[in-house]
């Protein structure tokens, strides 16, 4: 009898373990990989793209930036949004409002009087849209899943993000090389739209809502929320929110991984082709590299955070880790940066957004321990920081690297990374903006 409660006991934890709430975290982990086709796409085609537009590197440069322009800008309305709307709606909305705009950037006649600013303003309104995606897939996370589990859950989030970034330049290169750059685009579009559908008709906002949902993993989900979860948020502390010092301290932290992250979505494809000289087949097989590294030390690094948290305490497994992280990171950057042989080069630098990575969803798990039913506003927050960093990047990176060449570029992306590190040395997760009584409902 014994044997058999054991066994029925065990059934019960890998019932209530395994649900629900993964599955649909399966889903935003294929909406995150879009994000990252339809992010990198622009980059992988770049070169053709620019030729057919007759603009410089420089003026490429421009077409980048107004991306993470446009995504920061609106990281914050769209965490509000999410929060009173719900990430169902938002994130469909988001895949449809991001398949017209990759779109019409395909769509821009060159030939066309100020062909330039028309891509400007196509990818400065893509990067409006895209900015529902992670604020949605915060929110979505703080409300299905226990605080003890947001690291993996998160890791999975950014880990979708990764994939699509490895699979974009070969398949983005394949399609060019078939198709035509034009091509690229059409399909990244299609991709979403197809994943929208699906995400519109197996999620739900909260778990109370989805008619799948057995009691043992609404238990479980509701014992480890500091707060439950149901319907719209509450009005916004918005003075909490933008005088916390563990807020802004993991924003500033975010930059430093922004400015970093971003040089391998928009610029590491054309260092290695125009840079080191690879053409593009061993282009594309190399620029997968940094995001085999991502996608792996992402999901590990969610684990490793979680771990730590429950062996530790928060402090240790948020913000130290997310310390250690950067440090890693900045120190095989620098090494990779320099090296002498292309493919060593390619490698050490995969090893360098690698270790970034480790620290991604620890970045989004603060974010929802401080913001509670805040936490679309909270994380958009903090990815603004991240944003308007990677926007500073996307320029100035082609102009140090003409200046100063590759290896100063790097050097200079490293000494970033090493003075973000100070930020998350301030960090208390267990320091929330919101009250009990911001409870909805309560």
């Amino acid at each position: 009898m014994e044997r058999r409660a054991a066994i029925s006991a065990a059934g019960t934890r890998f019932t209530m373990k395994f649900r629900v709430r993964y599955l649909l975290i399966m889903l935003i982990f294929l909406v995150g990989a879009v994000v990252n086709i339809d992010r990198s796409n622009i980059s992988i085609a770049g070169s053709f793209l620019a030729a057919d537009y007759h603009i410089s590197r420089i003026q490429l440069g421009w077409v980048f930036s107004a991306f993470m322009i446009g995504y920061a800008a609106f990281l914050i309305p769209a965490g509000w949004i999410a929060g009173r709307l719900g990430p169902r709606r938002t994130l469909t909305g988001g895949l449809v409002w991001w398949g017209a705009l990759t779109t019409a950037t395909a769509l821009v006649p060159p030939a066309m009087a100020n062909a330039l600013w028309a891509l400007i303003a196509a990818r400065f309104i893509l990067g409006l849209g895209e900015a529902l995606a992670y604020p949605s897939a915060n929110q979505f996370i703080a409300a299905w899943f226990p605080s003890q589990e947001r690291g993996k859950a998160n890791a999975l989030v950014q880990g979708g993000a990764q994939l699509g970034s490895g699979i974009a330049p070969p398949l983005i290169a394949f399609i060019i090389y078939k198709f035509g750059w034009h091509a690229a685009f059409y399909v990244s579009a299609v991709i979403g739209l197809v994943i929208a559908v699906f995400w519109y008709s197996a999620a739900r906002d909260v778990p109370a809502q989805h008619p799948s949902v057995t009691p043992q993993e609404m238990a479980h989900i509701e014992a480890g929320l500091p707060v439950r979860m149901e319907g719209p948020m509450p009005p916004v502390p918005w003075a909490k929110v933008f005088s916390s010092k563990d807020v802004w301290s993991t924003a500033l932290a975010y930059a430093g991984f922004g400015y970093n992250a971003t040089i391998f979505s928009t610029w590491f494809f054309i260092y290695l082709k125009d840079g080191r000289g690879f053409d593009l087949k061993s282009s594309a097989l190399l620029g997968m590299l940094p995001f085999i590294a991502t996608t792996s030390c992402c999901l590990t690094g969610g684990v490793i955070s979680d771990w730590l948290v429950k062996r530790w305490n928060p402090y240790i497994g948020r913000s130290l880790f997310g310390a250690c992280t950067l440090l890693l990171s900045g120190v095989i950057l620098m090494a990779g940066g320099h090296a002498q042989n292309g493919v060593a080069a390619a490698l050490l630098l995969s090893g360098a957004v690698g270790a970034l990575y480790l620290g991604q969803a620890v970045y989004y798990a603060v974010a929802a321990d401080l913001g509670g039913p805040h936490t679309g506003v909270v994380s958009g927050l903090v990815s603004m920081c991240g944003q308007i960093a990677g926007a500073a990047t996307a320029s100035l990176t082609p102009f140090f690297a003409s200046r100063y060449g590759w290896d100063q570029a790097f050097t200079i992306a490293a000494g970033v990374t090493f003075v973000c590190i100070i930020p998350w040395l301030f960090v208390n997760p267990k320091h929330r903006v919101y009250a009990l009584q911001d409870e909805p409902g309560g």
